[in-house]
């Protein structure tokens, strides 16, 4: 008999344990007085094998009360598989055939775990890992890791294909489209989703609670430079992508990252961060490569862990927290550069970095502002001081295009943000654009400016789209991105030419006119004043961080508007101005009305708007499927999926506000929906 995995006695006592915690949640666990203690198996195929391992364990009584289908024991032995549980094919077979025959009962059609086990592949050896300081190298061994994440190693190619049936990227493709082309659940099968499993992550050192699939706390790994996590605003929601790699998904909060299964929702591992700071707003999810997943902490490290175990690789300062810095995003994987930004909001300089997956060895660092005499976009800017100090935050991810190897995203708004005296009247480049960088080099290609010479804080880090299309009668390779500031716009992608600018805010008023490039061209009356100028929208803006979807069936761009007011008021009026955000107050004053539209990219205008229940974001993004369906929250506690052509609500679940943007994947052939409302993240399958 051959034996295809090392490990071998690892497996039963595994397999022990796993019958030990399903006895234990049986009805039918409790022993009668005087049962005989270590039970009879009958006889047949299987028999002594279970007999001489499972009983060094616990009593066989365990294994004659427990009554399962060949579905129920499947899952026993291959949840405990995935954790790190090993043997030959004909073993587990023998086993999983004496106890379906001797121990089981009539199998459920309806039940979404495979029928049939499928053999675990053999553990790769992970990745030596690379020192953070002057600590040791050191090889994990998964032997001493039996809680291990079941998955595929994920190459380039991979990562080049469009979203299906799994979820590798943050926003699912290179294409940043969050379109799905899965269609099981479709407008005529929607009604019909119902709540699989739901999980409450508990942040920190404290375990998350157990969800009595196998009554087992998965460990806790624990690195970081600080001397402990420190919650703050925000810290305990889940904001991010959740990826999904065969069978396994990771959900992150802000110094938090899990590995959790699919079909359940029971952790795997939980790794911690013990944070030295920084600002607690978010966390966007973890970039995943070969067996690694890379993810980017409050006080700005990079740290890669072991997608299996949880186990730290290494970790990479990004920048310096003492400098006012944060990093929020979900890193981007593209060939063998992991791309990670930040966010700042302070008079600092920002900037994108490329690391080596392997070692974390830096590769380059583009600035977005100019930092030296002669850089391009420095005569935008009053002096040269002023550009090095002058913002521009990389906090969130963007679109690459593999044929131009061009990566395309958005940048965060110039500082200071609301006064100019020390920044100048200028476009303030390259703040406030659409940014396109050669990903071998990190050489800026084209840029567009979509709010030239911020005034209003209306970053550009918004997801931009990339869409194969007919544009005005050409077929075009285009980029598409509704922003911030209420406007919309098409460019090509390849050379960054202007096609389109339309304002999508129905109450956008700050700009009058474009600008000869077609930009939106500021109104000097709108800055903030000592007396106040009603501005729409708020800082806030017309959308914000949340990733909006794109559906090649309907050609629309499916994101929020919200149609928001504040009062400016110019509170320094020193004509240096101030330093950031400082400056200035801002007042709330409502909102006219808050949507989910369905943008036609040809021509910039809603063809459907959809009213949400909030005088907020509906959500925290967006889903489009090839089943003619749009998923986002309503604003009102529900996650809701809508007509993908007409906005119409056909279906939804009451969880609470959504707090990432929706999202699905394939398992044993059913179609999972998940979703985030806070500190809970919920999966709905069909019933």
């Amino acid at each position: 008999m051959q034996m295809r995995y090392a490990g071998y006695l690892v497996w039963f006592p595994a397999l022990c344990l796993a019958l030990l915690f399903a006895a234990q949640s049986s009805p039918h666990r409790v022993m009668a007085a005087g049962q005989q203690a270590t039970g009879e198996l009958p006889a047949g195929p299987g028999r002594d094998l279970t007999v001489s391992t499972c009983s060094k364990c616990h009593s066989l009584a365990n294994i004659t009360s427990l009554h399962q289908d060949r579905d129920g024991w499947s899952a026993t032995v291959t949840k405990m598989v995935s954790y790190g549980a090993t043997g030959s094919d004909e073993d587990f077979a023998q086993i999983l055939d004496y106890l379906t025959k001797n121990f089981g009962k009539e199998s459920s059609p309806a039940a979404p775990a495979a029928s049939t086990p499928v053999p675990v592949a053999a553990a790769k050896a992970p990745a030596k890992k690379a020192p953070a300081a002057d600590e040791e190298s050191e090889e994990p061994n998964t032997a001493q890791h039996p809680f291990s994440a079941k998955i595929r190693s994920i190459t380039n190619d991979d990562l080049l294909k469009p979203l299906k049936e799994e979820w590798l990227t943050y926003n699912g493709d290179y294409t940043s489209k969050r379109y799905s082309a899965l269609t099981a659940v479709n407008r005529q099968t929607v009604k019909d989703l119902a709540l699989a499993w739901s999980t409450k992550f508990q942040p920190g050192q404290e375990p998350t609670a157990l969800t009595g699939y196998t009554n087992v706390h998965s460990p806790l790994i624990v690195g970081g430079e600080g001397p402990g996590g420190s919650l703050g605003r925000e810290s305990g929601s889940i904001k991010g992508t959740v990826v999904e790699n065969n069978g396994v998904l990771y959900v992150t909060m802000v110094d938090n990252v899990w590995a959790v299964d699919a079909r359940s929702g029971e952790p795997i591992w939980h790794y911690f961060w013990k944070t030295r700071g920084g600002t607690h707003i978010g966390n966007r999810g973890v970039g995943l490569y070969h067996d690694y997943l890379f993810f980017e902490t409050p006080d700005d490290y990079l740290v890669s862990l072991d997608a299996r175990t949880g186990q730290e690789r290494w970790h990479r300062m990004i920048a310096h927290v003492e400098g006012g810095y944060f990093a929020t995003p979900a890193p981007t994987i593209i060939g063998n550069h992991v791309l990670a930004g930040v966010g700042n909001d302070l008079d600092a300089p920002s900037f994108l970095k490329s690391y080596d997956p392997e070692t974390g060895d830096l590769q380059w660092t583009y600035y977005v502002t100019p930092q030296k005499p002669g850089d391009p976009g420095l005569n935008t800017w009053k002096s040269l001081d002023a550009a090095r100090h002058g913002g521009g935050g990389t906090w969130v991810a963007g679109a690459y295009d593999p044929e131009t190897q061009l990566y395309i995203f958005g940048t965060g708004n110039p500082t200071p943000s609301w006064t100019t005296g020390l920044r100048g009247d200028g476009d303030n480049l390259f703040t406030c654009s659409l940014v396109a960088l050669d990903i071998n080099t990190g050489k800026m290609k084209w840029y567009f400016s979509t709010s030239p010479h911020d005034t209003h804080d209306y970053d550009s880090a918004q997801v931009p789209v990339l869409v194969d299309a007919k544009f005005r009668g050409h077929q075009r390779k285009l980029v598409v991105t509704a922003a911030r500031n209420g406007y919309f716009f098409v460019l090509d992608r390849v050379t960054g030419e202007h096609l389109l600018t339309t304002k999508y805010g129905a109450t956008t008023n700050w700009a009058e006119g474009l600008t000869p490039q077609g930009g939106p061209k500021t109104n000097p009356a709108k800055d903030a004043t000592i007396g106040g100028s009603l501005i729409s929208p708020n800082s806030s803006g017309t959308t914000n961080w949340q990733p909006p979807a794109y559906s090649p069936q309907t050609g629309l761009l499916y994101q929020y508007e919200l149609d928001s007011f504040s009062e400016a008021y110019l509170t320094d009026p020193d004509p240096r101005g101030a330093m950031g955000l400082g400056g200035r107050d801002e007042l709330d004053v409502g909102a006219t009305g808050s949507y989910i539209v369905g943008i036609d990219y040809t021509t910039g205008t809603a063809r459907w708007r959809h009213p949400l229940y909030t005088h907020g974001f509906g959500g925290g993004g967006l889903l489009a499927t090839a089943g003619g369906l749009v998923f986002s929250g309503d604003g009102a506690g529900n996650l809701a999926a809508f007509d993908a052509a007409t906005g119409a609500p056909l279906w939804g679940a009451r969880i609470g506000g959504i707090s990432n943007a929706p999202q699905d994947y394939m398992l044993d052939g059913h179609q999972y929906v998940i979703a985030a409302a806070g500190d809970t993240l919920y999966s709905f399958l069909l019933k």
